[in-house]
């Protein structure tokens, strides 16, 4: 396994939009979460897709590549974040310079569609890669949300935790919709909850991201195998009950439910339940119909705020018993 150094203030990090073109069509949102990150003390590095739009995402598949492949490049940039998600990160993968990040380990975060990035990168350098936020999606919130994912951001990234680290309860969460360039207020907070449906103390190694994502790199090189004892985390977003289902069954057909060790369920942001009452975990019970595999339902960890920033690829362990989610293995450079 590779590992990226910390973050500190006063570093580069750069961003790229690997898909959608967020920073066209939601510049309000976007000037917020640079002067958000700045005033921590960072500095930025655009990507040279910032402010481009080619339709339904930033330039063509070999502009989008060649972004990324600057920043990886480019000795100043400590941590490289996607504006956003979208559809289409996996057409990059043929083209990414992964030399340059071996010779050079920085962090990569993003979540959603940015996924196949994540594993992709993983599977062809080991390096370890963060579930986190995106720039404008995430840090582009108000108050707050934005402080509680970025206090996450800065625990995991900027000043790793004495080992084992618990994950910590999240009083309130939300996925109230706004339009971006409309947003004058904090989104309405809801009471949270993660249920642990199992018992006992559980490892294994973290491995997964958006699931919807992981079906378009699937059976190929980018996908990191799915091991025997893994804890395999998963998160969707704006679903209907219909396509849930497929997508779990594709686990239980591909027999992914019979190595991993427990699932971890991130929230569903806007889950569309087509009148029938029934939620995820639902779902997911019915297609294991019976077996016994412990289930963490509700971590935050996904299209919802606040998020947490979770390392793939390194050990962690879940204790059902004491409820909560530990990393238990380095996955940055230690001092």
């Amino acid at each position: 396994m590779l590992h990226p150094a910390p973050l500190s203030p006063g570093d580069t990090i750069g961003f790229f939009s690997p898909s959608s073109p967020a920073t066209v069509y939601a510049p309000g949102r976007f000037a917020r979460a640079k002067a958000f990150l700045q005033q921590k003390g960072f500095r930025l590095k655009a990507g040279q897709l910032t402010g481009q739009c080619d339709g339904y995402r930033s330039g063509s598949i070999q502009a989008r590549a060649e972004e990324f492949n600057a920043l990886a490049r480019d000795p100043e940039v400590r941590c490289i974040i996607s504006t956003i998600g979208g559809s289409n990160s996996n057409a990059l993968l043929p083209y990414l310079d992964y030399d340059a990040l071996r010779a050079d380990p920085k962090i990569i975060v993003g979540y959603s569609d940015v996924t196949a990035l994540l594993l992709g990168i993983q599977a062809q350098t080991g390096l370890v890669t963060f579930y986190g936020p995106a720039l404008v999606a995430s840090f582009g919130e108000m108050a707050p949300l934005v402080d509680e994912t970025y206090a996450s951001f800065e625990q995991i990234l900027c000043q790793p935790p004495a080992l084992p680290y618990d994950y910590p309860r999240l009083p309130y969460w939300t996925d109230e919709r706004i339009d971006w360039e409309q947003q004058t207020r904090a989104k309405a907070l809801y009471d949270n909850a993660c249920d642990y449906l199992g018992s006992g103390l559980i490892r294994g190694r973290l491995i997964g991201g958006n699931l919807n994502t992981i079906g378009g790199i699937w059976g190929s090189p980018y996908m990191p195998s799915i091991e025997q004892g893994d804890l395999l985390f998963i998160e969707d977003s704006l679903k209907d009950i219909a396509t849930v289902e497929r997508s779990f069954a594709f686990l239980k057909l591909n027999g992914v439910f019979d190595r991993v060790k427990a699932v971890i369920l991130g929230k569903h942001e806007l889950f569309n339940d087509m009148a029938t009452g029934r939620t995820p975990l639902d779902v997911l019970l019915e297609v294991l119909d019976g077996q016994a595999l412990p289930i963490v339902n509700g971590f935050d960890c996904c299209h919802t705020h606040p998020m947490f920033t979770l390392p793939l690829g390194v050990e962690a362990s879940i204790d059902f018993d004491l409820q909560r989610i530990s990393l238990t293995q380095p996955y940055l450079i230690s001092d």
